[in-house]
């Protein structure tokens, strides 16, 4: 069975956090809707918050590529399925390869031990 300190904990909130915030970005229309744009800056809030919980106990440079790499991958996913943006091969590959990156460096590296 998996087992989730805290400190991976407190980064999947800041992951998820940092995906509904920037996905709403989209939706806010230049920050010139009311109701995405909270959602916009309560979601930045949570996942600075939650990064610097993690970031007590996970390196710095390890969490943020755990960080920004899901993200990234996440929010492409996000666009593709409701926003309808368009992923071709070159696409799907980096996509796949920035996934790998992210399981790498979860579950081989000894970085953050």
């Amino acid at each position: 069975m998996l087992s989730l300190s805290a400190a991976h904990v407190h980064l999947l909130v800041a992951i998820l956090a940092e995906v509904v915030a920037t996905s709403s970005l989209k939706a806010s229309d230049g920050l010139s809707r009311p109701l995405p744009t909270a959602v916009v800056v309560i979601g930045y809030a949570v996942a600075f918050y939650f990064l610097a919980l993690a970031l007590r106990s996970v390196p710095v440079g390890l969490a943020y590529a755990i960080w920004s790499g899901a993200g990234i991958v996440l929010v492409s996913l996000v666009g593709w399925v409701l926003f309808g943006q368009k992923i071709d091969l070159a696409g799907w590959i980096g996509i796949t390869l920035i996934l790998a990156g992210v399981l790498v460096l979860n579950l081989f590296s000894k970085a953050g031990h």
